[in-house]
């Protein structure tokens, strides 16, 4: 008899900063700033993205709030960076790569098209490249949707900026859980006719992304989508020590 496959168990949703950034003299944008753990099944930990570094924060009115970083959070579980074995790289943004050179022993995967235009000096991705850009890191390049293991898809999201890719993470109990990530930011954008916002590199791109989420969504039956940045949303969601299995 064959031993069963190696599945996702726990989703931990790691919740690392939060704040209010003002639009108007009477309203404001509650965001949160986010990683992702996964447990798997045979005790293995597969993080998604490391959030942002401590020389990488700005001053400001609209700075987040840091309440911790991702060391800190996985100490919080009993988990040191060696437990770490893959690291899941969404994109290379400031705030979701500013530590992965804290995990030198994990196995990096990321889209190639994003790692070629990070590693060909694109600006926007130079803010975390001390972090990202480390010669003892192992990267695995991939090229659109791939699965890594039976209930862990990554899923290729290109307009947020090239590259980019959301997982969708299968659990024995809750079901499917979609992480849009920056993909889909905020709920209230998860539409087929939204605009792109400042830091969106490709409309055309980010409105056939969310075309592709949304489908997903409808195909699949998702009853949980996790929106990148959405702090209203965030204060409903299971945030660690807590987890979704």
């Amino acid at each position: 008899m064959f031993p069963a496959p190696s599945t996702p168990s726990k989703l931990y949703l790691l919740k690392l900063s939060a704040t209010s950034i003002p639009l108007g003299e009477a309203e404001s944008m509650e965001m949160v700033l986010g990683c992702y753990l996964v447990e798997i099944s045979d005790g293995r930990w597969i993080l998604i993205d490391s959030g942002m570094a401590a020389d990488a924060r700005k001053s400001g009115p609209s700075s987040p709030a840091i309440e911790s970083n991702v060391i800190e959070q996985l100490a919080r579980l009993g988990i040191q960076p060696q437990d770490i074995g893959t690291v899941i790289c969404t994109h290379f943004d400031i705030d979701h790569a500013g530590y992965h050179d804290a995990f030198p022993g994990a196995e990096f995967i990321v889209q190639r098209a994003h790692y070629e235009l990070a590693r060909g000096g694109h600006p926007r991705l130079a803010g975390a490249r001390p972090h990202w850009d480390q010669p003892a890191l192992r990267y695995r390049l991939i090229d659109g949707d791939t699965e890594l293991m039976p209930g862990l898809t990554l899923i290729e999201t290109s307009g947020h900026v090239t590259g980019h890719q959301s997982v969708l993470v299968r659990l024995p109990k809750t079901g499917p859980v979609l992480l849009a990530i920056d993909a889909v930011m905020m709920q209230r954008l998860f539409t087929q006719d939204r605009a792109a916002w400042p830091h969106d590199e490709n409309e055309q791109q980010l409105r056939a992304s969310t075309e592709k989420l949304l489908d997903l969504v409808q195909r699949h039956k998702i009853p949980l989508v996790v929106f990148g940045h959405d702090g209203l949303q965030w204060r409903y969601l299971k945030t660690a020590p807590d987890f979704y299995d």
